[in-house]
């Protein structure tokens, strides 16, 4: 048993399995502050201390001051001896203004990497079988187009914040709605019926998202000529663009499918399968899955029931046109059309049906949407619509927001065709990394299928590393050849420190470490502390739904390896114990990083 807690009178324990150093360190401000106070206590607030500053673990002491009506230098030392005193692992502690810091013995961190061995998942925390369920959306593609660079940063955040909050203990369920219905993907078998003769998947070698992705330029192209064409006759834009002959006849093919016309839901069912087929190809390469999946083409329905429901209630109202509107002007938004007057569905009808079958079929404490900040307004109106319906559960709705991937050229617009292609991207990005393997020359011993293999991992761990260690609110200029460098802040850097600690340890052959005391070095001692942060990481990018914490967090690791790998001699260690105690420590890197990488959806090679 590694005691944390002295056991003098009056005081408690803390058992490996039940406690970490940052819950006793927070448990033990908490039993110091009542015996001052009984009033409620603010959040308290620990972080790594500065490096100008004696101690490892820092205490902001200024946010309980005013309720205690103290000075801050005489509260943090009055904390720090109550946890000098009773936490074994707490070693010394100084004041700083109104900063407590707390130096930890190296005693916890041998102790700590002793428990810790052989752990497996160290820092996942357990889940609760008995909470609530999150669901995850993401992706939610459109079955007109291929996935684009826009949707692999859709799905990797949303994978990547399903893992996360699996690893916080969260229960979870990742999900995707594919916009199966609609305008757009009517103008996509239109142009298909017009201009495709017979062409499919097979016949062509080009998978079915491309395929039909294609033909949605086309319409794009076709269209826009017969509305220059219709101007020049001497038609206003805006009576152009609504009379056009190509657009009329994709609004009578949506009338035809939402009626049921057998021959229009034929073309339809084989076109979508296609697309269905070419996305699962996408998925899988990219390193993401789902739970389930929902078809707006199976929730539109419901969605209208809703509008014809609060109509009756007098949530909506119907226009002279026969459109039907909500006006949320009362709530600082607009009025929201959610029937078209020809009695067609728009996206929120369709959205506001997916939300509510959802909680039909299962109550979750929350629902996450992942898409980009231009929807940010939709989800707003969407929330809104949905409480004003009467369903309680609208406030478990969160809209994960992030910012969108743009080009050196300028923003992707899909319908003209100058988008960066999800296959073709993660096409490029292999070739990448084979370039940059095959110029660094250290494949010799591996077989063609291994190098080729090795190639895909560094690729998309390049691509990954590059979209997921920025924030998800910021925007995203895209460099692909920036993100393959083994000596950066990318992705391979990572791992190839992963590699580099599978290559020590293979060279160490038979090993082992049963702990004990050794004299760690100031190096040493800043790996350590990083590993022993690992559960805080995960917890704290649980809850902002923010891989970039894992990003920076795995960097922070590796930079640091590296830092005692160039400085420490391992292998020819002064002693056994020593080289053991060293092993270990580059053991418990690789396996922390490893499964940090995999958060990510990132692959942690055992060579490179």
């Amino acid at each position: 048993m590694n005691v944390l807690f002295l056991p003098k009178a009056n005081v408690y324990f803390y058992l490996k399995n039940f406690m970490s150093l940052s819950d006793a360190l927070h448990e033990g401000v908490v039993r110091f502050l009542r015996t001052r106070t009984q009033d409620e206590i603010p959040n308290l607030e620990f972080q790594p201390t500065r490096k100008e500053f004696a101690g490892d673990i820092t205490l902001v002491v200024f946010p309980l001051c005013k309720r205690l009506q103290t000075h801050p230098p005489a509260l943090g030392d009055a904390i720090g001896a109550f946890l000098r005193e009773r936490i074994a692992a707490v070693a010394d502690y100084n004041v700083v203004d109104g900063f407590l810091n707390l130096s930890i013995s190296d005693s916890y961190y041998l102790n700590w990497l002793s428990d810790t061995k052989g752990v497996k998942d160290f820092g996942r925390a357990a889940i609760d079988a008995r909470a609530g369920v999150t669901l995850v959306e993401y992706s939610s593609p459109n079955t007109n187009k291929p996935l684009h660079l826009g949707h692999i940063r859709n799905n990797l955040l949303g994978y990547s914040v399903a893992e996360i909050l699996q690893a916080a203990g969260h229960r979870v369920r990742k999900t995707q709605v594919i916009n199966d219905r609609g305008i757009h993907i009517c103008k996509s078998i239109l142009a298909w019926q017009k201009w495709g003769r017979g062409e499919t998947p097979v016949r062509s070698g080009v998978k079915g998202d491309h395929l039909i992705g294609k033909y949605y330029v086309r319409f794009d192209a076709m269209y826009r000529a017969q509305v220059a064409e219709l101007i020049a006759r001497g038609c206003d834009e805006s009576e152009a663009r609504t009379q056009a002959p190509l657009l009329r006849e994709a609004q009578e093919m949506l009338r035809k499918w939402e009626a049921g016309d057998g021959k229009t839901r034929a073309l339809w069912n084989e076109i979508n399968g296609w697309v269905y087929q070419g996305f699962s190809e996408t998925y899988a390469r990219l390193g993401v899955d789902f739970d389930e999946s929902q078809y707006e083409s199976h929730t539109y329905l419901s969605g209208k029931d809703l509008v014809a429901q609060g109509l009756e209630k007098g949530v909506f109202y119907k226009r002279p046109d026969g459109s039907v509107c909500c006006d949320l002007t009362d709530a600082g938004l607009d009025e929201k059309v959610v029937l078209r007057s020809d009695g067609t569905s728009v996206y929120i009808t369709q959205d506001l049906g997916t939300a509510v079958e959802r909680f039909k079929n299962r109550e979750f404490d929350r629902v996450i949407y992942t898409v980009g900040d231009e929807q940010t307004y939709h989800f707003k109106v969407l929330f809104s619509i949905l409480k004003r319906l009467g369903y309680a559960w609208a406030d478990r709705l969160h809209h994960l927001s992030y910012g969108m991937v743009d080009l050196p050229s300028g923003k992707m617009k899909s319908r003209v065709g100058n988008v960066i292609d999800a296959d073709d991207l993660m096409d490029e990005m292999h070739r990448a990394a084979k370039r940059k393997g095959e110029a660094l020359g250290k494949l010799e011993g591996c077989s063609d299928a291994e190098r080729e293999q090795l190639y895909e991992a560094i690729g998309m761990g390049a691509l990954k590393y590059h979209l997921l260690q920025v924030d998800p609110q910021k925007r995203i200029l895209f460099h692909p050849d920036e993100s393959i460098d083994f000596t950066g802040n990318t992705g391979p850097f990572l791992q190839y420190t992963h590699a580099r600690i599978q290559s020590l340890l293979r060279s160490a052959g038979t090993w082992e470490w049963r702990g004990g005391c050794v004299a760690i070095e100031a190096q040493e001692r800043e790996v350590l502390k990083h590993l022993e942060r690992f559960p805080q990481a995960i917890q704290l990018a649980a809850e902002q739904l923010n891989p970039a914490r894992i990003a920076h967090y795995s960097y922070d690791l590796a930079r640091l390896f590296n830092h005692f790998y160039q400085r420490t001699r391992i292998l020819n260690a002064d002693s056994a114990a020593l080289r053991g105690f060293r092993l270990q420590l580059a053991a418990q890197t690789a396996a922390v990083l490893a499964s940090a990488l995999r958060l990510l959806g990132i692959a942690a090679p055992e060579r490179m």
